[in-house]
């Protein structure tokens, strides 16, 4: 008898899922008996003779689509809800941007702030004149920077302060810079996932994105998303950094109050790295200082204290101190609000706040010359063209670093005259 687990050829192997459509039938080349648009079973050219009349090598024939568009189903009356193929988004003018940015549009105002994240040119432009007109309802928001050691609880003290000042009538935008992947240079999203409360109030708007490899994590464009948010009408800005890193002096240069939250016992390794960031604090806040903790937390405070008696303060005419609170009690946040209040009001005064918002803006346009001038060298069609010999002779030894960076400026400079 013959084996039943015969395969069929390559070329006829397909033919057991075959469907057929518009009631029309291609059963003669395929050897079909008993098939029809409706459905059937046939049996393939390839079965033997002998072959017992039984459904041992009978394939079951389903009734087909009407219509097929460029590979994708368009007959919905064959397709669940869920499966019908997806509305293509409008695209979005500058004017379409504006508009739903003022009037606090979150899925516009997102879809803007991917807009200026992307390197694509086009979209750089159209981002630009987006940010341009928007421009005049920006500046009026009281941006706050958040920094500390990864598992100090950033993320649980911004959800239950942010809580806190929506309750007390705020809107609230939180700009959460999350660990990015150094292969797919993606991020998870946990920033997002911890602040569970939060991501669901329709007065708080939290923006998470990838780190981007930078050390510490901030994101290279956190002030552009800053002013659409400030655009939207948010009345506090949150900027959460990965953890301590270089960054962390990129974001003291775009916000107004930076705090750096702390732990108890974190050993004196960690003095070094504390002692460069909290050079930049202007508020030291010693988490968890709640249940068995909270003895720890307050020795902590007073060390912190004592330590800032011989640290610079960041902000000019402004006393750098140490406190405590907790996420979970929310112990101390009503405190570290006043002491914000406190800062703004003291520097609005004596003319500092004003004075470090121009000092932003003049690095802001520094740090964008540098990553126009970035971009216009690599970018660059002649440098393309010689760089892999230039590196290439640096790696053979026959040219030296700073030969090779002499030569491709030099190749640059004649390319652009």
């Amino acid at each position: 008898m013959t084996d039943k687990k015969r395969t069929a050829p390559d070329e006829l192997r397909n033919t057991q899922d075959a469907t057929f459509t518009s009631g029309e039938s291609n059963a003669p080349e395929l050897g079909v008996k008993n098939a029809s648009a409706e459905g059937g079973t046939y049996r393939p050219d390839w079965v033997p003779e002998e072959a017992k009349a039984d459904d041992t090598y009978a394939c079951h024939v389903m009734k087909g689509v009407k219509e097929m568009h460029d590979g994708l189903v368009t007959s919905s009356a064959h397709l669940a809800p869920s499966s019908r193929p997806v509305q293509r988004r409008k695209k979005l003018t500058v004017a379409d941007y504006v508009h739903g940015i003022e009037q606090g549009d979150r899925v516009i105002l997102s879809r803007a702030i991917t807009l200026v994240e992307s390197n694509n040119t086009m979209h750089f432009q159209t981002a630009q004149q987006v940010l341009q007109a928007v421009l005049p309802r920006t500046g009026k928001a009281l941006r706050i920077g958040i920094t500390g050691v990864p598992g100090a609880g950033k993320s649980t003290v911004i959800e239950a302060f942010g809580n806190m000042l929506i309750e007390a009538g705020y809107k609230v935008a939180v700009l959460a810079v999350d660990p990015t992947s150094q292969v797919t240079k993606g991020s998870i999203l946990g920033d997002k996932t911890r602040m569970e409360t939060l991501t669901k109030h329709p007065n708080a708007y939290i923006r998470p994105s990838p780190a981007g490899g930078t050390l510490g994590g901030v994101a290279r464009k956190s002030r552009e998303t800053m002013l659409l948010c400030e655009a939207a009408g948010y009345d506090i800005i949150l900027v959460e950094t990965v953890g301590v890193g270089q960054s962390e002096v990129t974001v003291r240069s775009m916000v107004d109050f930076f705090m750096l939250i702390v732990l108890t016992g974190a050993g004196d390794e960690l003095q070094g790295i504390k002692k460069g960031v909290m050079e930049l604090a202007d508020a030291i806040v010693v988490n968890k200082a709640d249940g068995d903790n909270l003895k720890r937390a307050l020795i902590a405070r007073s060390d912190y204290d004592r330590m800032l008696h011989y640290i610079r303060p960041a902000t000019e005419k402004w006393k750098t101190r140490a406190y405590t609170c907790s996420a979970v009690t929310k112990d101390g946040l009503p405190e570290l609000w006043e002491v914000i209040e406190e800062f703004a009001e003291q520097c609005k005064e004596n003319g500092v706040f004003l004075k470090r918002r121009q000092e932003q803006s003049l690095q802001w346009v520094r740090d964008m010359i540098d990553e126009h001038l970035h971009n216009l060298f690599f970018n660059n069609v002649v440098i393309q063209g010689r760089m892999g010999e230039v590196e290439a002779a640096v790696l053979n030894g026959k040219m030296s670093e700073s030969q090779a960076v002499e030569e491709l400026i030099g190749i640059f400079d004649k390319s652009i005259k």
